[in-house]
């Protein structure tokens, strides 16, 4: 199911796993291979096509939920201020928030909209991991050294785990899967 704006979100059903993160950055694709489906979440190369909350069923009581990406700078104002409502209303209404997996491209830092959805998360106590995307667009070296530069970044904000990620490496996607299986089981 699908949620456009604040009236749309259901109650929640289940636990859920949020995806968030900057337009573009490979949202929809992460979920898409770690759900082993090529088009569960539409995919587009073009940022801001993700424009409502989508929920996808996973067994015993699981949501997968994709938000839309945030910092795209070509949406109008009334779209902003639709997509802040969205975001407001679906965090601090009473969600059964198990885990924000956040993504943020690895050959870049983490831009002023990142830091403020971290600090968002930090300050309302929501479990988050930093996924890292698009390793595979960095040399072997290139990923040691961006991951290293993450870790200090992000030391201060404490998430849960830091995972390097690429859409074309399976046992990234297996890396993920686990980490995410055991974070969660912690927190049920």
């Amino acid at each position: 199911m699908s949620a456009g704006v604040s009236e749309q979100l259901p109650e929640t059903a289940g636990n859920e796993i949020v995806f968030s993160g900057r337009s573009n950055v490979g949202k929809s694709s992460l979920i898409n291979k770690l759900c082993n489906r090529k088009s569960l979440a539409r995919v587009s190369s073009t940022p801001g096509k993700t424009k409502t909350i989508n929920y996808y069923s996973l067994d015993n009581g699981f949501y997968l939920v994709d938000l839309p990406g945030y910092g795209y700078a070509k949406r109008s104002e009334s779209e902003k201020q639709r997509w802040g409502a969205l975001m407001e209303h679906y965090f601090t209404s009473d969600r059964n928030i198990k885990l924000v997996v956040l993504l943020l491209d690895i050959r870049h830092n983490p831009s002023e909209d990142d830091l403020i959805m971290i600090d968002f998360l930090m300050q309302t106590n929501t479990p988050f991991l930093i996924v890292l995307t698009k390793k595979d667009k960095l040399s072997n070296s290139g990923q040691t050294k961006n991951l290293e530069n993450f870790k200090l970044l992000l030391k201060p904000y404490r998430p849960l785990d830091i995972i390097c990620f690429s859409i074309n490496d399976e046992s990234s996607a297996n890396n993920l899967r686990n980490s995410i299986s055991s974070l969660v089981k912690e927190k049920i």
